[in-house]
Parts: structure tokens; sequence; C-alpha cells
């Protein structure tokens, strides 16, 4: 009795009474194996993700009517895959839009355009205001992209809005459809450690985005982009957050392997990406973000 009074904090008594179990009775313990767990968890993560409903498929540039709209739908389709060629007077690095939103936007869990047509105009905490989806678009420009807006009835703006248009044709107004955006990064318990990014990196990434982030080049194009650096997104681009880029990350990276890295993994990577030096925030100026 005076060592069990001894004991007076209920946290001490409780691992006391549970050592003292597993010292009796050890074979009851079920010490679990960390991969088993991480695969599990994995398997679970996933199929919460993407739910049972089936994702929207859009339909194929193939049924493209044969008059002006179909002409401004496919300049939208170039501008959005060809983005330096097509609208390089907005362009400042070497990034297009379907390097976050693949497959020319069509992809899900890759910040889809079917996702995001019928959702706006939308209020956006960032901006603490509503905005619609032209303004939208010139922030791709602006930060994504490190160039400039164009104006809202610019001949660019107006191609990309019947490129979208068109592709999300079926699609219910209003209506948040499964594979939206980017998928959330399940919390972990550790803080995104950048060290462990570089190790990620090295192994998974950098055969195709290059060991410093400077993208892949064939005939002066980028077929993979870059990462960091003065020719990659910018400080306010939303790739910037951590939990915005890990979702990417965990859904879609490495290219044509979606889902195969963990949560950990892909929070780490982000971490290590978003601390190497990229463009300035057009909002804040060069001196200002020399220390943020």
């Amino acid at each position: 009795m005076k060592f069990w009074f001894f004991i007076n904090d209920l946290r001490q008594q409780s691992m006391f009474i549970f050592l003292l179990f597993v010292s009796v009775y050890p074979s009851t313990i079920l010490w679990a194996n960390e991969s088993t767990v991480t695969a599990a968890s994995t398997e679970q993560v996933i199929k919460l993700i993407k739910g049972d409903k089936p994702y929207f498929v859009p339909q194929s540039l193939d049924n493209l009517p044969n008059d002006k709209y179909g002409v401004e739908v496919e300049l939208g389709f170039n501008i959005f895959t060809k983005t330096a060629e097509y609208a390089s007077r907005y362009v400042g690095n070497g990034l297009t839009c379907s390097n976050c939103h693949l497959d020319g936007g069509r992809q899900a869990n890759a910040a889809p355009l079917w996702g995001a047509f019928g959702m706006y105009p939308a209020y956006r905490s960032r901006d603490d205001r509503s905005i619609n989806l032209e303004e939208r678009i010139q922030q791709c420009f602006k930060f994504s992209l490190n160039g400039f807006a164009p104006a809202v009835d610019a001949p660019e703006i107006r191609a990309l809005l019947s490129y979208m248009h068109f592709i999300s044709k079926g699609v219910p107004v209003g209506t948040q459809l499964p594979g939206r955006g980017f998928p959330q990064v399940m919390k972990t318990g550790y803080d995104p450690n950048p060290t462990r990014g570089e190790s990620t990196y090295a192994e998974k990434c950098a055969h195709c985005h290059g060991n410093q982030g400077e993208g892949k080049k064939e005939d002066e194009t980028y077929i993979y982009p870059p990462l960091w650096g003065m020719n990659s997104y910018n400080k306010a681009a939303g790739f910037s957050r951590i939990p915005l880029l890990a979702g990417f990350i965990r859904a879609n990276m490495p290219f044509g392997q979606g889902w195969s890295l963990t949560d950990q993994e892909s929070l780490d990577l982000a971490a290590y990406i978003n601390l190497q030096l990229r463009p300035w925030d057009p909002r804040e100026g060069f001196f200002k973000s020399l220390f943020n």
C-alpha cells in the first residue's frame, strides 16, 4: 500500500499497471509492424478520399463543333497545354497550366477544370471576398505562372473559359464533385521534415525534375517542369502552401504512380521543395520577400 500511494499520479499508476500486465501476459500484446500499419493506413486513406462515387468523365475534343465556338475551345486547350507558346505575353516562367491541372485539366484529384467551372463565383479566404472565374484565372497567371494578369475580356481568358465550359458539359452547377481540387493529406502527428524530403526527392523525383529542381527540356521545351528556381511558381502560388502541394504529390506523383507515396513522404517533399529559392510574392515585393 505504501508503494501504491507513493505512485500517486494517475498517469504513473496507469503506466505501472500496463507494464505489470505486459510482464505477466506478454503474448497478449500485439506489437504491430510499422510497414503493416502504413500499408493498411494508406489503403484506408485512399478509399476515404476516392469514395465510392465514380469521377466525372469529360467529353473528348473529338466532339468539337465545326464553328467559332469550337475554334475558341481548341485555342483554349492550346493555351492550357502550351501556355508559353500561346499566351507568351502573360507568362513569366517555364510552367504551363497543365503542369498543375494534369491531363489538360481533366484528371481527378489534380484540380480538374470540370470540378471548378460550376463552383464560381466563390468566396476565397485569401482574398476575403467572392471572386469570379475570370479573376481566378488571372491569379494563376500572376502567381503560378509568375507573370501578368490578362484583362478579364482578353482573348486568352475567353478561350480558356470556352475550353473549361466544353469539358464541363454535364456537370451540375454548385455541386461538389468527387475528385475536385487536390486531396487533403491526413495529419500524421509529425511536422513536415525537409531533410527527409531531400532524401525522398533524390530517390523519387530527381530523375524527372533534375537534381536541382530545374526540370528537363526537350528542344527548348520543358517535358518535366522546374520545381524551384526563377522558372518555377512564385511564393504567392497555391503550391507554395505545404498542405496543398502535399495533396497534389500524394495523388499524382511520381508521374504515373499516384498514391504510391505516404502522407508523411508527401508532406516532407512539399516542405523541401518550398524551402528552395523561387520568385518572390508580387503582392509583397522583392525586399519584403527576402525576409519572409
